[in-house]
């Protein structure tokens, strides 16, 4: 196992445990299964374990399986203030001491405000006390890190950087989502200021492994012995900037062959055929795409505020990956934004389709895109959790 180091100069394996898919047996998690993963894993070098408060048994499983093998102090745990759930100062503390209670610990070595998608969200933390709240658990040693897991635009990402001197963060991030969501501008941008950066969805829930048969074809057209899945993360520790990568192990061949490839990977190994071929996987994906858009960005700023970039990227996602992929995605990315950014604010100016390389029809397009991506349930859905997320 490899490792790269936070902030205070510890050691943290390159490799995480995403311990929100774990295997399940009769509806409920395998106790028995996760233990042998998440202690084989630890034996290989793994020592990076992240859950969150609304993962249904996460957090007890792995408090059980730290406190029952006698290694709590041996790893890192991350887990995560559910904070669209807080209204009132009394919550913060409600919702930490239940983790510590469930993680069987008095201390989170890396604490996140989960799934922030808009910078509004910090503010309202702010206006709770978090900030002193913050000051008071570190200096009592109860929280070692703090940091955010993000959903959202670029623009946005960067926003909520410069809102607090930020231990860590976490991304959404693979070759495929290069330029969406954070994206490499924030990676690059969050390693600038050294703060250390775990990625998320490396795989993209698993569609990164399940490829379209051009795309199988160009990886095996490369000459390297290399499955999906290891394209996919060689990828991402190619780059200096990612200091973790979570993978959702489920299976002790899925624990064995990750750690491997974090054991045997180099930075920097990738060449301009290795971009190549996985350039050529992305064509082949896009090719299975509902509209032809890059995600360059050219069509931006809009005028009356839509997101044409992530409303063709939800609705690519719905042909790709499924609807209700895309949908959520585009709940979790669009919908609890403090501003309004969806396709009914158009105004019609074209200024849009005269800048994209694309030549898309994208006044037509965007119509298409959210009647597909926002019918009647998931409207009223997202209207009602923006209402609470950007209060």
């Amino acid at each position: 196992m490899q490792y790269r180091n936070d902030r205070n100069g510890k050691p943290i394996s390159i490799l995480g445990f995403g311990c929100m898919r774990f295997a399940h047996k009769g509806g409920a998690i395998d106790y028995d299964q996760a233990k042998e993963q998440l202690l084989h894993a630890k034996e290989l070098g793994v020592n990076y374990f992240d859950t969150a408060y609304l993962y249904p048994g996460s957090e007890e499983t792995l408090g059980r399986v730290l406190e029952e093998a006698g290694c709590r102090e041996e790893v890192c745990i991350a887990t995560k203030l559910p904070q669209y759930l807080v209204r009132k100062a009394s919550a913060i503390d409600k919702y930490f001491n239940e983790e510590l209670r469930r993680l069987r610990t008095d201390y989170v070595d890396y604490y996140l405000m989960h799934m922030v998608t808009d910078v509004q969200q910090w503010h309202n933390l702010c206006a709770l006390g978090i900030e002193d709240w913050i000051v008071q658990k570190k200096a009592s040693g109860a929280i070692r890190n703090i940091g955010f897991s993000f959903h959202g635009s670029t623009e946005l990402f960067l926003e909520v950087l410069e809102e607090y001197d930020w231990d860590f963060c976490q991304i959404q991030y693979n070759y495929l989502d290069e330029n969406t969501q954070a994206g490499r501008r924030g990676l690059e941008a969050a390693a600038e200021r050294g703060i250390p950066v775990v990625i998320m969805e490396p795989l993209r829930g698993g569609k990164l492994v399940e490829l379209p048969p051009a795309a199988r074809d160009a990886l095996e057209d490369s000459g390297r012995p290399w499955s999906a899945a290891e394209w996919a993360l060689r990828w991402l520790w190619d780059q200096p900037a990612v200091t973790c990568v979570l993978s959702g192990m489920n299976s002790m061949q899925m624990v064995d062959e990750n750690c491997r490839v974090a054991s045997e990977v180099q930075e920097g190994e990738f060449g301009e055929e290795e971009f190549a071929t996985l350039e050529g996987v992305k064509d082949a994906i896009r090719s299975t795409q509902r509209v032809g858009c890059t995600g360059c960005g050219y069509c931006m700023p809009c005028p009356k505020g839509v997101d044409i970039p992530a409303l063709f990227r939800c609705y690519n996602h719905m042909y790709t990956e499924g609807k209700n992929a895309g949908r959520q995605e585009y709940w979790q990315t669009v919908s609890l934004r403090k501003e309004k950014a969806f396709a009914k604010q158009c105004i019609q100016c074209g200024k849009c389709e005269s800048h994209c390389p694309q030549g898309i029809a994208i006044r037509e397009q965007i119509r298409i895109a959210d009647r597909e991506l926002r019918p009647l349930p998931w409207r009223i859905a997202g209207d009602v959790a923006r209402s609470f997320a950007v209060r």
